[in-house]
């Protein structure tokens, strides 16, 4: 007898949208030094706009509650990085999230082990 095949997990939607079609075939952020390891967090003006944004910039505004990395946004979201750099670059061109470059982005110095630790820790914890 053979062992019941299992089912995936079920997702509590499936997106209908291919992912570069939420970026209208963009590639790069209005600011394209946005680091994927660069931390996100809601502004003062994205909690006022919350209930006026819909789809995958409410989800984005949703997780930023918190601080976030971009990279998180987009395992979250399950959307490649680019274009969760894209949306989340949008949203901050919008005055509606805050960007905090990695600490080593200003001075051009290497990775900060530390922080890509941490980032790598949250996305494996999803």
């Amino acid at each position: 007898m053979s062992a019941p095949e299992t089912d995936p997990p079920e997702r509590p939607y499936t997106r209908l949208t291919r992912p570069y079609a939420l970026t209208g075939g963009r590639t790069e952020p209005p600011d394209a030094s946005l680091a994927i390891e660069a931390l996100v967090e809601m502004s003062w003006r994205g909690y006022d706009a919350r209930d006026d944004i819909r789809f995958e910039k409410a989800e984005i505004l949703d997780l930023t509650q918190r601080t976030i990395s971009v990279a998180e946004v987009a395992a979250h979201l399950d959307v490649p990085l680019g274009v969760a750099r894209v949306l989340v670059g949008d949203l901050a061109e919008e005055g509606l999230v805050i960007i905090h470059p990695p600490p080593d982005a200003e001075t051009g110095g290497a990775q900060d082990p530390k922080l890509l630790e941490k980032v790598l820790h949250g996305l494996r914890t999803l």
